[in-house]
């Protein structure tokens, strides 16, 4: 692998941590109204400590916005990460299944799959998925 691949890695790394947190605070705002730190902990299977220094972090990005002892919102822009990794994630979903890879590896693979992939490649599975399904 090149410099630039181990460096697009290690770009994509730093932002996997944020994206499973912005997509995780959307889940639970959609399904339970909030998002709280216990919660977030208890799906990732991390202490409340860490949940509350990663929030620090997404805060001063400008993702969510949170005060002590309180829920957890996105901001706009945490709101649209969130959408992104979503719609990202459900779209190698599609494409392992319509490999034939069973669903149960297909939702494990896509979530490691989901933070590294490439806009072409990308791309290439959703032209992919369109023209099996036509």
């Amino acid at each position: 692998m090149s410099a630039n691949g181990f460096r697009r890695t290690r770009q994509d790394h730093a932002y996997e941590l944020a994206e499973d947190y912005v997509e995780l605070i959307d889940d639970l705002i959609e399904r339970r109204g909030e998002a709280r730190a216990v919660d977030i902990a208890r799906h990732l299977g991390v202490s409340h400590v860490t949940v509350v220094k990663s929030v620090a972090r997404l805060r001063a990005e400008g993702l969510v916005t949170s005060a002590p002892y309180r829920a957890i919102f996105l901001t706009d822009a945490g709101r649209a990460m969130a959408r992104r990794v979503k719609e990202r994630h459900q779209l190698v979903l599609a494409f392992l299944l319509e490999l034939g890879v069973p669903k149960s590896d297909a939702e494990v693979d896509a979530e490691g799959i989901e933070h590294h992939i490439s806009p072409r490649t990308l791309a290439a599975m959703k032209r992919f998925i369109t023209a099996r399904r036509r």
